[in-house]
């Protein structure tokens, strides 16, 4: 598999210094007493906003702490459009405007107060390649820059990087059963097919045969991630999709083990029971568990959509897990589901997700053995994704995955890291987690809708 070309460009280590000369001017807000922010643009892009923290006057040398405070990814094609001039177009830059006051608006009107603006010219030829550091250093803004005396100072660092990664697309709709293809360039190859299985959890003939028989599989992760309980109300449960390689081997597994289940007097998916899916990968002869991904429905107004929570599961029986990924995506216009390791960026973008990295506690995984299934799973990398632990010395973008909003034709865009693939069922298993969480928007649409025939089961409510 031949990785597609991208460029990650990082702004970090922000910081702001005001001389005792500046605070007396009407002009500024001294950041001591009031936050600083800043919104960082680039043309095409989302913008993204920051906080900035305030260094005192007599520090000469930057913290060692450093932080990331917005990132952007450019695929090949994003590089050429900046790149591209014409009488209307200048140089690509980044521009970065920095607020005094506390960031968000009223009314449509931000109370922060402009400090400040600042640009930094990007020349992107040759970043495909190798890294490229476009200034990272103290810079003079606002009123008197340049003089030493009467200027407030800002310290930033910006850098691209190479970042390529592994494209992959859905040929139809994750419930329609559809082939799976990478795409580079303009090559489309298909690499993998899915299986989507609706099934009644006491129904064990309409199990798709790539499914494990409950005999062959430890059953305490059942215990401990989910549950096959009969819950009375409305619900939605028994769906798995399995995905094969064109030989027609599974090589990962996603499947609901807590039911859907509206809130008592509502047709509403909570936060507070959500449902929530195993991503399963295959080793020592049978399936073992990945990944948890919870969902849920956001309540009402702007923020209304699909919230969700993705945690990986370790191999062992210690159950600590590590929430990866956790956030909102539109309901209405949709958006990216994405897991970045060591980012502490965020977006006020209603489709941008905010991911944290925190230990969690859970409970045992089983991770016994037992007999090999049907078409018994192949061993992956070994290491069952545990790269992605935020110990580990990776840190970066993982994989992001396309989702549209409701009622819209979904065909799943997935971008992996190729520091996370050594082998096709690597991909595999992020295949799986971006077909539950498309699935995962159908899950939990109001229980008032109807759903389509093909997430339909004549036992389902």
């Amino acid at each position: 598999m031949d990785p597609c070309p991208f460029i990650r460009l990082t702004i970090g280590n922000l910081a702001l210094k005001v001389p005792l000369a500046a605070k007396t001017t009407s002009s500024v807000v001294h950041p001591s007493s009031s936050p600083c922010f800043c919104k960082i643009k680039l043309k095409n892009f989302p913008p993204q906003t920051a906080a900035i923290p305030y260094i005192p006057l007599e520090t000469t040398q930057f913290p060692e702490i450093q932080t990331l405070a917005a990132t952007f990814h450019l695929s090949s094609s994003d590089i050429q459009r900046l790149a591209s001039r014409s009488i209307f177009t200048s140089k690509p830059c980044l521009k970065i405007l920095i607020y005094t006051g506390r960031a968000g608006a009223a009314c449509g009107v931000h109370s922060g107060r402009l400090l400040a603006k600042v640009s930094v010219p990007l020349d992107l030829s040759g970043t495909l390649s190798k890294p490229c550091v476009f200034h990272n250093g103290w810079i003079s803004v606002g009123k008197g820059a340049g003089k030493s005396s009467s200027s407030a100072q800002f310290h930033l660092n910006v850098k691209a990087e190479p970042d390529p990664r592994f494209v992959f697309q859905f040929d139809g709709e994750p419930e329609c059963s559809p082939q799976v293809v990478q795409i580079q360039g303009n090559i489309r190859q298909p690499v993998f097919t899915c299986k989507f299985s609706c099934r009644h959890t006491g129904d064990r003939t309409q199990r798709s045969r790539s499914l494990p028989t409950e005999t062959s599989v430890p059953r305490s992760w059942l215990n401990t991630f989910g549950s096959e309980r009969e819950r009375p109300g409305k619900e939605r449960k028994g769906w798995s999709i399995t995905v094969h390689d064109l030989s027609g081997s599974p090589v990962a597994m996603a499947s609901i083990v807590t039911p859907f289940v509206a809130s008592p007097g509502t047709d509403r998916v909570s936060r507070s029971n959500p449902g929530s899916w195993l991503i399963l990968r295959p080793g020592d002869c049978t399936w073992r568990p990945w990944g948890r991904l919870e969902a849920w429905r956001e309540r009402g107004g702007a923020t209304d959509g699909l919230g969700y929570r993705f945690e990986l599961i370790p191999d062992g029986s210690s159950g600590a897990g590590i929430v990866l990924a956790e956030s909102t995506i539109s309901s209405h216009r949709g958006g990216k589901f994405s897991i970045e390791l060591g980012s502490s960026s965020s977006s006020s973008s209603p489709t941008s997700g905010v991911n944290r990295s925190r230990s969690r506690r859970g409970g045992s995984n089983g991770s016994g053995g037992g007999a090999s299934p049907a078409n018994s799973p192949r061993g992956g990398s070994g290491d069952y994704g545990y790269g992605l632990w935020p110990w580990n010395v990776y840190k970066g973008f993982v994989m992001s995955a396309s989702v549209e909003g409701e009622g819209k034709c979904s065909k799943p865009c997935v971008e992996v890291s190729v520091q996370h693939v050594s082998c096709m069922e690597d991909a595999a298993a992020y295949v799986a987690l971006s077909a539950a969480i498309d699935l995962s928007m159908d899950a939990c649409r109001l229980f008032n809708q109807r759903m389509r025939k093909e997430l339909c089961h004549e036992s389902l409510s």
